[in-house]
């Protein structure tokens, strides 16, 4: 299965950001979703990204494609977590999210856990190109396998640049026994969640904690990185990692987590 979703938002003349241009391919359905319906800031468009079929399975190739333009401000939440499969088709199933933010555009994906189950081979690239006062956050959170199961293989390529700079390069690689349980790479923990904020005014200190981290990035920028046996201690970790952040109040939705089998 081949398909590409996507996604276009601007900002009208009374200042809201709406949607200019969806188009949703199966797997992939964008679902806008009204401000009247939701609590977020009125003048940010909301949409939801849902997975209308099984996917992605072995040899399927899945794309999303966002522009946010000049002083537009976008949130785009997945809906369920991804399980990654094996399929029938040779190959890994491949992702490649692409973001494109404009001057004074903000994006915020929050991802929720993608599940990498026995026998996948995934690979992941999320590529994100920011104007110079262009604000973006990022959440994603992966868990090695399934509920008393040996997870596939999980690769994931993560590159956020800035008019031009490169701000963080970042390759993850999953599923090998003995790697997952080094202590310089997973040390034996079943999830990695991350969330990375650009754009804001004062980055802050680095700190760590029991499994987790925050840490500025040298062109600007912060990442949290925490390491849990289950989905809602992570988002709890990174409830704590990213207290630090002195512009961006936090709740992890510990009740969707629940719902994830770890």
């Amino acid at each position: 299965m081949k398909a590409v979703a996507r996604l276009v938002v601007e900002r009208d003349r009374t200042g809201r950001s709406v949607v200019r241009d969806l188009r949703s391919v199966s797997p992939l359905t964008l679902m806008p979703c009204p401000a009247a319906c939701h609590d977020e800031d009125p003048d940010t468009a909301l949409v939801h990204l849902v997975g209308s079929a099984a996917a992605p399975l072995g040899g399927d190739v899945l794309g999303v494609e966002v522009a946010v333009g000049p002083g537009a401000a976008l949130t785009l939440r997945a809906i369920g977590a991804t399980v990654v499969l094996p399929g029938q088709h040779p190959g890994p199933s491949r992702t490649a999210v692409t973001f494109h933010v404009a001057d004074g555009g903000r994006l915020e994906y929050l991802a929720e856990p993608t599940v990498v189950a026995a026998g996948a081979d995934h690979h992941a690239s999320l590529c994100a190109d920011l104007a110079s006062d262009a604000r973006l956050r990022l959440r994603e959170v992966v868990v090695l396998g399934r509920s008393g199961e040996q997870p596939g293989l999980f690769r994931s390529d993560t590159r956020v640049r800035r008019e031009g700079t490169t701000l963080l390069r970042q390759r993850l690689d999953l599923g090998d026994p003995d790697l997952d349980a080094s202590p310089a790479h997973m040390a034996g923990h079943h999830v990695i969640a991350t969330d990375l904020l650009v754009g804001e005014p004062d980055p802050p200190e680095p700190a760590v904690g029991d499994w987790w981290s925050l840490v500025p990035l040298a062109h600007g920028g912060s990442l949290a990185t925490v390491l849990a046996e289950d989905t809602i201690t992570a988002y709890r970790l990174l409830d704590t990692a990213i207290a630090a952040r002195p512009d961006l109040r936090y709740g992890a939705v510990v009740a969707e987590a629940a719902n994830v089998l770890t």
